[in-house]
């Protein structure tokens, strides 16, 4: 060790820097041994320098006597190096200081304080020291036994910490989150976690005391070290576990101290090892928090329900060794009978009534209306309050007992066939929607459907919602009763007569009327006709005159095509109002057109009667022309028959007669 610190003298100088830093420089050594204190007083401190002896200051010595002296003084006085640790002896111990002997020219002082981890060190015990300065200015020997065991620290805690040895070490001061831990002159934290195996409140009541520890987390690079003495703790009990586990038995009554308290049940010691109370095994009735039976530190008897040996878990129970109170509960209770008890819990589906102390009751949030809208136990009742409940039912056996609160009171249906007689009318308030109608309660507990399809006599009503609101008023006629399964069929459009007959009227076939579309529908449109009535028009019956299809908004005229009063469905059709029209436009035209034809045949017909006639009697003129003719030319013939200078013959110039009129028939 000695050799390392020559050769690296900044460690030495870096830990008694620290140490001056500190305010722990050690004190300057005392004045020499008691043999040197005695030489020096008789002979002065001249002859002493660097380990010799002027001898001749001693006359009377024989050359024998010298050497034994000489001899003595050379092995009281050995070789010291500086930054060496070495082991001295503890010589005296005063309040403040402890005075160790190094076998060197003098003794050294060493604050008392170093020492506070070994309350027990006496005279005579042999500790190692660093040898800060072998003279210092004021000529003494300085060491620390700080410095010294800082300097061994480090390797002794690697060699603790894999042998998985148990350390004493001294506890200086508290820190945020722990204790700091003097561990063979080493600062080691000790988290509050790892204290003890309950939790720790107050640290300060270890500060000063020795403990013993596992060292449990080694960082070699910063050199901090972590240790535990819950470890310790966790050993000892887990050996106290098997040792009481292997003799428990289930039923076994124990002594135990309440050791913990949480909202889900009470840790209990059982001497070594802990068991659980859940809060369901603390009392027979009903509680809150598990304070409410136990507190902290409580001596209580508990009895073993089931335990792990495995996992090491005890099940406790406490309410089990008490009396059952449905041992205690009145034998003469029965069904039917009135009691009051304390609403101890409320869920979903119901709510908890203590009728005797740890007996409870149900009553099903069914039992606490005739009506058919309950949501919820938090609507009737609220956890605490006393109720009146009656008695539905009593298992002793599986020790259930059912209860309810509707019959108290009289049950409203036995009234309805008088109060809501078929036909009459009523006002009722709307509870709740459904696609197919609207559920209404005329009173609490009597309630009725308005089915959608008797909402209104004109419209198309796709839901409910399009009518009224929840919780709003809405006028009802009772369509019909039935009793056995408490149901009421009510209608709001029957408060009208139904005016599809005086529509019938109205909307007959092939009648025409303006019309407004609505909306698409499945294979065409809703048309708002007049009177408030809907009708339906498929898409094909949209088309406008200019090819084009009519959007929503639009008002123009349909055609009624269909009327059907049973199934409350009119067909319209605007395209059919502009076909027939364009229709008897062309019969029209045609009309006029055959008329005109008729007119242009009979001029015709005139015309040509007339030509007709002139033409015949130009025939009987021709005739009579040709037969003139005819007997002009017999009478030329006669006078050719005559000389050549006679003139020309008649027949020749009845010929050329007869070819001219020729001639003017063919033309």
């Amino acid at each position: 060790m000695s050799e390392n610190q020559n050769e690296n003298p900044s460690t030495a100088q870096l830990v008694s820097e620290q140490a001056d830093l500190r305010g722990e420089t050690p004190v300057p050594a005392t004045p020499s041994s008691a043999y040197v204190r005695k030489t020096l007083a008789d002979y002065g401190d001249e002859g002493i320098s660097d380990g010799s002896f002027d001898w001749s200051a001693l006359e009377g010595y024989t050359e024998k006597e010298k050497e034994v002296q000489q001899e003595f003084y050379t092995s009281a006085i050995r070789t010291i190096n500086q930054h060496e640790i070495v082991t001295g002896t503890v010589v005296a111990i005063t309040p403040k200081d402890v005075v160790i002997n190094i076998n060197y020219k003098s003794e050294g002082v060493v604050p008392r304080t170093e020492f506070r981890y070994n309350p027990d060190l006496k005279v005579g015990d042999e500790v190692e020291v660093y040898v800060d300065e072998l003279e210092s200015k004021n000529g003494l020997l300085v060491l620390s036994h700080k410095n010294a065991r800082l300097l061994r620290a480090w390797d002794k805690v690697n060699e603790m910490h894999e042998a998985d040895a148990v350390v004493t070490g001294y506890v200086k001061c508290r820190t945020k989150g722990g204790l700091i831990v003097d561990l063979f002159g080493l600062e080691a934290f000790l988290p509050g976690s790892q204290i003890d195996v309950k939790p720790i409140k107050d640290y300060d009541v270890y500060v000063g005391k020795n403990m013993e520890f596992k060292i449990v987390k080694i960082n070699p690079e910063f050199r901090n070290v972590v240790v535990s003495h819950k470890v310790l703790l966790e050993e000892e009990l887990e050996q106290q576990k098997k040792d009481i586990i292997s003799k428990l038995e289930k039923g076994q009554v124990l002594e135990g101290v309440v050791k913990g308290i949480q909202s889900y049940g009470v840790f209990v010691d059982l001497g070594g090892v802990d068991g659980l109370i859940h809060i369901t095994d603390l009392s027979w009735g009903r509680i809150s928090h598990p304070e409410e039976v136990v507190q902290m530190d409580q001596k209580i008897n508990v009895v073993v329900l089931e335990f792990d040996d495995e996992k090491k878990r005890i099940a406790l129970g406490y309410k089990q060794l008490q009396p059952h109170p449905w041992d205690q509960l009145d034998p003469n209770l029965k069904a039917g009978d009135r009691i009051r008890g304390k609403v101890v819990m409320i869920t979903d589906y119901g709510a908890f009534v203590e009728i005797a102390p740890g007996v409870e009751g149900l009553v099903h949030v069914s039992e606490m209306s005739y009506s058919q809208h309950v949501k919820s136990a938090k609507d009737f009742v609220k956890e605490g309050e006393e109720i009146e409940v009656m008695v539905l039912s009593i298992d002793k056996e599986e020790r259930k007992i059912s209860l309810g609160i509707k019959q108290l009171h009289e049950d409203p249906w036995t009234r309805v066939p008088e109060k809501y007689a078929v036909g009459t009318r009523h006002t009722a308030t709307v509870k709740n929607f459904t696609n197919y109608g609207i559920f209404v309660e005329l009173e609490e507990g009597v309630d009725g459907l308005i089915h959608i399809s008797d909402l209104s006599w004109t419209k198309k009503i796709k839901h409910p919602s399009e009518v009224t609101k929840i919780n709003d008023q809405i006028e009802v006629v009772v369509l019909e009763i039935d009793t056995e399964h408490r149901r009421l069929s009510l209608g709001h459009k029957q408060l009208e007569p139904d005016p599809w007959e005086t529509f019938s009227t109205i909307f007959e076939v092939g009648s025409v009327h303006e019309g407004v579309v609505l909306e698409k529908v499945d294979k065409g449109y809703l048309i708002a006709l007049p009177y408030g009535i809907e009708g339906f028009a498929p898409t094909k019956h949209l088309k406008k005159e200019d090819g084009s299809t009519l959007k929503i908004d639009d008002r123009v005229p349909f055609k009624v095509v269909e009327f059907n009063k049973g199934e409350k469905k009119i067909l319209v059709s605007h395209t059919k109002v502009w076909e027939e029209e364009k229709e008897k436009k062309t019969e029209s035209k045609r009309k006029r057109e055959v008329k005109d034809t008729a007119k242009a045949i009979e001029k015709v017909r005139k015309s040509l009667e007339k030509t007709t006639l002139g033409d015949l009697e130009a025939l009987s003129n021709l005739k009579e022309a040709m037969e003139k003719s005819r007997k002009t030319a017999a009478k030329s013939k006669k006078k050719e028959e005559a000389p050549s200078t006679a003139p020309e013959s008649p027949e020749a110039s009845g010929e050329q007669g007869q070819d001219n009129a020729s001639e003017n028939i063919k033309e």
